[in-house]
């Protein structure tokens, strides 16, 4: 069933694609809505199952409350100021992550890192905020549109943070007037986008596989189970024919 809904899920991200191309609709306008219709049936036909067959368990999962809204979103009526929401119609194809064992892992991995993040975020905001107020008292007044204010400072370094244009684009210009203005700059890139951001990914990764550790463990004393379960099976159908003998 895993695999059909999967296959389902693409199918309908392929013509909710083919639905932005105006030729693609004049040629078989008809055909492509009927056929994201079925999709959107076969999604709902699959959470009412799930829910007859696990009553109130059903939102005990997190995975199946994640299916309820995208499916609901597609309900939703489209017009009357609300057709915005045809947009979001994309977003069932969000629910590969939900049929996918591996990309469920990936952002369990990730939920699991935000307190950890959280962290790290508060620690890149005091540093952009330092870094700000710094900018703007040393370049506001030769460069107003990149450092006139705390505003504009942080963009152009959160710009500079992340290497776009970082060099030609700001920091060359600014050296040509301020020629030591590389001591501020290339201590923010290597605090910033070599320490801080490389700590991020570090504690996603680190608890991705905290994660699928976590997942093996319950495979394993599932499998374990199972075998404990066959085992005593067995030893009572041996009980069961020795009882009879005698």
């Amino acid at each position: 069933m895993r695999n059909g809904i999967l296959v389902v899920i693409l199918v309908n991200a392929v013509f909710l694609g083919l639905e932005t191309s105006t030729q693609a609709m004049e040629a078989a306008g008809g055909f492509i809505k009927l056929v994201d219709r079925l999709c959107l049936s076969v999604f709902v036909l699959e959470i009412a199952l799930k829910f007859y067959a696990q009553r109130l368990r059903f939102f005990r999962n997190g995975w199946n409350i994640f299916d309820f809204i995208i499916v609901g979103v597609a309900l939703i009526p489209t017009a009357q100021g609300l057709s915005v929401l045809r947009a979001l119609r994309i977003l069932r194809l969000l629910r590969v992550v939900s049929v996918a064992p591996s990309l469920r892992r990936v952002v369990e991995g990730f939920i699991t890192a935000l307190p950890g993040m959280g962290s790290v975020f508060l620690l890149m905001g005091l540093i952009f905020y330092i870094g700000s107020v710094m900018a703007t008292k040393l370049f506001s007044s030769a460069f107003p549109d990149w450092f006139g204010n705390l505003g504009l400072s942080a963009y152009s370094l959160f710009q500079i943070m992340t290497l776009e244009s970082w060099s030609m684009g700001i920091v060359r210009p600014v050296m040509e007037v301020y020629p030591l203005a590389w001591m501020f700059f290339v201590p923010f890139i290597m605090i910033t986008t070599f320490a801080v951001v490389n700590l991020l990914v570090g504690l996603i990764v680190n608890s991705m596989q905290e994660a699928h550790a976590e997942e093996e463990i319950q495979q394993t004393e599932a499998y374990r189970d199972e075998v404990l379960a066959r085992l005593r099976s067995i030893e009572a159908e041996l009980e069961r024919r020795e009882t009879n003998s005698d």
